[in-house]
């Protein structure tokens, strides 16, 4: 009995210790939202040369480290929009491949349509 109290007694402060230190740890950054994909494309583009310049030094300073942290918000933000729209944009290609399979123009013609729009975004 003595041995289980003391492993609940662990257990509490090891609860009690990481939400001491969660609580110490400073706010985290946001970074810049990407709302729509060509919003998430020029994000991306410009802070992978922002992250492309800071990797390329040949010394990191604390304050290179802290700039990196910080751009990678942006880069997650917008990457988690590209990727919600590329999965759309590879179900629109298919749409467009099965309508092609049963000679269905219409649906070729709007699902394809809805595929160029989302494509043009990314390759612009």
């Amino acid at each position: 009995m003595k041995n289980l109290s003391l492993l609940f007694a662990g257990a509490l402060l090891a609860l009690s210790l990481t939400g001491a230190a969660q609580a110490e740890r400073p706010d985290h950054f946001r970074g810049k939202p990407a709302a729509t994909l060509s919003e998430a494309v020029s994000n991306f583009s410009e802070y992978n040369q922002k992250l492309a310049a800071l990797v390329a030094q040949n010394d990191l300073t604390p304050a290179d480290m802290v700039k990196v942290h910080e751009l990678t918000y942006t880069l997650e933000n917008a990457l988690k929009k590209i990727n919600a729209e590329l999965a759309g944009l590879a179900e629109a290609l298919e749409e467009v491949h099965l309508a092609s399979e049963r000679l269905d123009a219409e649906t070729l013609k709007t699902q394809g349509q809805k595929y160029l729009q989302t494509a043009g975004e990314i390759i612009r």
